[in-house]
């Protein structure tokens, strides 16, 4: 088991970013990012289930399937949370693979940490606590990396593509996972009356914090949708960008590689 601890840097510059509906000063967004994942660590998982009625399990089984890598390879999981992603990989890359999770947020890479040890995967797992922004691995480390529900949250989520690109090696695959706009007509007034209201309020019944899940809701309102996240991909220098929507657009799975 190996485990590295790499302390978040300041965002630098006082201009204003979103946090929800909220204009704050950027470098300010990733400590009140922290807090809000340090609030719901605990019971994230069971608010995962309870918010999507458990197709988020569906949504990072396609995404896995997508990945599609073989025994030996090397991947990385950004912004991991509690792990669902980064066991899927684990193993298909096998015992000769290597996975690397990573999270800013060390209350949420730990949550990932125990969950895996605890499923018994142990052997080909590392875990680094790091910006989406600034990754601090080689150029060409991995053959695949994701990103589950993690992009909004990121201040500079160009740079954040861009950092996730230079650690691609060529031929490599890049799969963002997120929150999108529905795209069936009639899903998205049903789809913000239950967002907004709905999950702050099981945000408050569940894990005493509607504050966060509001949050949450918000960041899928400000996060871009479809074609501006594919656009951003390609000014990142990905190549052969498109996405697939599920849930009718509600999420939707970017993917794009380095040649």
């Amino acid at each position: 088991m190996r485990l590295f601890q790499l302390n978040a840097t300041d965002m630098g510059d006082e201009h204003s970013t979103d946090f929800g509906f909220e204009r704050v000063p950027r470098a300010d967004k990733a400590r009140r990012v922290r807090g809000v994942f340090d609030s719901v660590a605990e019971r994230y998982d069971l608010m995962n289930d309870l918010m999507s009625a458990g197709a988020h399990r569906l949504w990072k089984r396609f995404t896995l399937a997508l990945a599609n890598l073989r025994p030996g390879q090397r991947a990385l999981d950004v912004a991991g949370g509690s792990g669902d992603l980064a066991a899927g990989l684990a193993r298909q890359v096998g015992e000769r693979g290597l996975v690397v999770l990573t999270d800013i947020n060390a209350a949420m890479l730990q949550r990932g940490r125990d969950r895996l040890i605890d499923a018994g995967l142990v052997g080909n797992l590392a875990y680094v606590q790091a910006d989406a922004e600034r990754l601090p691995f080689a150029a060409g480390s991995f053959d695949c990396i994701t990103i589950g529900f993690g992009l909004r949250n990121v201040t500079d989520k160009a740079a954040a593509l861009r950092s996730m690109r230079r650690a691609l090696k060529p031929g490599g695959q890049l799969l963002v996972l997120e929150f999108s706009q529905p795209r069936v007509p009639g899903l998205k007034p049903a789809y913000d009356a239950y967002s907004l209201r709905v999950l702050p309020l099981l945000g408050q019944l569940v894990a005493g914090d509607a504050a966060s899940y509001r949050y949450l809701a918000e960041s899928i309102r400000m996060h871009p949708d479809q074609d501006r996240l594919l656009a951003m991909m390609q000014e990142a220098g990905l190549e052969g960008c498109r996405y697939h929507n599920l849930s009718g657009g509600i999420v939707a799975v970017h993917r794009g590689y380095r040649y």
